[in-house]
């Protein structure tokens, strides 16, 4: 299953968005084990593959964390404005 589960922000309360956001970590974690040197995402068609699926999974973070901010009615991100 993905770590991104497919449910909109306004059903999802922090405790469901925080942990998709730790087990997509965990995803990058284990995707990153392999790699010992950024060749590695480069050297072969396997690499690009392995690279394209930790970005995924950290636009998926990002999202999350969007999500969070709308249902802490926008409290989050403002704390933090060199995020975009």
């Amino acid at each position: 299953m993905s770590a991104m589960k497919k449910k909109s922000a306004e059903k999802m309360n922090k405790d469901e968005i925080l942990e998709q956001i730790r087990d997509a970590i965990q995803i990058i974690q284990r995707r990153f084990v392999p790699i010992r040197s950024a060749d590695d995402f480069t050297n072969s068609e396997a690499g690009v593959e392995k690279l394209d699926a930790i970005c995924m999974q950290l636009i998926a973070i990002g999202e999350s964390l969007k999500n969070l901010d709308k249902i802490t009615d926008n409290s989050l991100l403002p704390r933090y404005p060199d995020i975009d």
